[in-house]
């Protein structure tokens, strides 16, 4: 099987750390804030984000003000 990256798909904690770039703990105060995609649950062991709402909520972030 291909995947392509018109094609959603479930990702696991590490991708969306690497994705990411935070830790756990930052992952979860967002998630707890509602301020971070929700994760979805796969099977009674394991969870998941969709990659396409990790991937616009990165993009949603705000650029950084080089004169700060």
């Amino acid at each position: 099987m291909t995947i392509h990256d018109n094609t959603d798909f479930y990702i696991r904690k590490p991708e969306v750390r690497k994705i990411t770039g935070l830790s756990d703990t930052s992952l979860w105060r967002l998630e707890k804030k509602k301020l971070f995609p929700k994760r979805r649950r796969l099977s009674a062991n394991a969870i998941g984000w969709l990659r396409s709402e990790i991937l616009a909520w990165v993009q949603s972030r705000p650029v950084v003000n080089e004169e700060c």
